[in-house]
């Protein structure tokens, strides 16, 4: 029992991660700026479209860590 819930603890501190895009996003200074261009797109606009990619994987990950982690609901269990 106390096995248990030490990993699913450790499985929930995964979810620091998704953290991670929504820094990159409020941190303007980081992408306010027009060079260097990929393909003809200013900095910003690509680094926000990367940035769409990289949380979906994140999230994506954290999700299948910590699927475990919250035990379902048990029948006949008020709400």
């Amino acid at each position: 029992m106390v096995r248990d819930s030490a990993a699913r603890r450790s499985r929930l501190h995964w979810r620091w991660l998704l953290l991670l895009p929504w820094i990159a996003m409020v941190w303007v200074p980081s992408y306010n700026r027009i060079e260097p261009q990929w393909f003809g797109f200013p900095f910003f606009y690509w680094y926000q479209l990367l940035w769409v990619l990289i949380s979906a994987v994140i999230t994506a990950f954290v999700y299948f860590v910590t699927r475990d982690a919250v035990p379902p609901a048990r029948e006949g269990a008020e709400p």
